[in-house]
């Protein structure tokens, strides 16, 4: 299901023509000054050119494919490949087409390991796959993120919105620790907390959708926390307020990354389609599974500690 992005001044030919010629006059004045090569910049043009006429279109959730692979997408890839230098594992585990639950630990103070991997199933996937990511309510209150994120792909964690996803054949990536995982003080770096109560493991049991375990190790150490202002977190609404080695000391450049080395690894599919109807509401085949997936994870998360060496090497 999708709906248009269109505006209603585009159902004019004569102002969808002079706007056609605004994006093509701008893209060569552009290309004169700043003498970029061609290409890349008549993308750009033409992104622009269907931005201004509202020629694009949005899904049910608000997700934007063209505004993300344009523009979201490429500010987070200096970060990915040069910053970060993320090497990817076991890509041929995500699936070609149709649906799958991709679950992932979490951690790293500020959830930028969803950012990267989303980017990392597009860049290393030979269909250039999105990742509809699962964001915390917070995530959806707050200016601007919100809106970023709902255009990203991203949308709540809930059990309804997982299901219908994975009925329309979406890739969807859940991070279960949540909150616990993200905001877990620098000593228990790479243990993982407690799954929740397994909703994703259920709506992947209802759906009869492979469960990819995701394993990510460099995350933790870009911003080391070191301790928690509980009165600050209280004042503004937060699960935590983080203070790190160079936040809030440092004040705006404590808000860059230290620059870890990543890897991201996804592992082996877990079918759920050969369990009998019914089992999604069975706690203990739920629970199982949970935890399989769980140990999975962490005993990657061992195994991509010790091949990566030191994390800033």
């Amino acid at each position: 299901m999708s709906s248009p992005g269109r505006l209603a001044m585009a159902d004019d030919p004569q102002t969808t023509g002079a706007l056609d010629r605004v994006a093509v006059t701008l893209g060569r004045a552009l290309r004169d000054r700043l003498g970029v090569d061609g290409a890349q910049l008549d993308r750009l043009v033409e992104f622009l050119g269907r931005r201004l006429t509202g020629d694009f279109e949005v899904d049910a959730f608000g997700f934007d494919p063209e505004l993300t692979e344009t523009v979201l997408l490429p500010v987070l890839r200096p970060l990915y490949r040069r910053w970060f230098r993320v090497e990817v594992r076991g890509i041929e585990n995500i699936p070609d087409t149709g649906p799958a639950l991709v679950a992932a630990n979490h951690s790293g103070t500020i959830p930028v390991d969803s950012l990267m991997t989303q980017l990392a199933v597009h860049d290393e996937h030979p269909r250039h796959r999105h990742l509809r990511t699962l964001g915390a309510t917070l995530v959806f209150q707050l200016p601007v993120v919100s809106d970023l994120a709902r255009k990203g792909g991203s949308t709540l964690a809930c059990n309804e919105d997982v299901e219908a996803l994975l009925d329309t054949g979406e890739l969807v990536g859940v991070w279960p620790e949540g909150f616990k995982g993200v905001g877990k003080p620098f000593s228990e770096r790479y243990k993982l907390q407690r799954f929740g109560r397994g909703g994703f493991v259920s709506a992947a049991l209802r759906s009869g959708t492979p469960i990819v375990p995701c394993s990510i190790v460099g995350a933790e150490e870009i911003y080391p926390l070191i301790g928690n202002a509980d009165y600050l977190a209280r004042l503004l609404g937060l699960p935590y307020f983080p203070i790190t080695p160079t936040f809030p000391w440092l004040g705006p450049l404590g808000l860059v990354p230290l620059p870890s080395k990543w890897l991201i690894e996804f592992g082996e599919p877990i079918r759920t389609d050969q369990y009998p109807p019914g089992t999604a509401d069975d706690p203990m085949v739920v629970f199982e599974l949970t935890d399989q997936v769980r140990d999975t994870i962490q005993r990657t998360l061992v195994e991509l500690r010790e091949l990566r060496g030191p994390a800033f090497g």
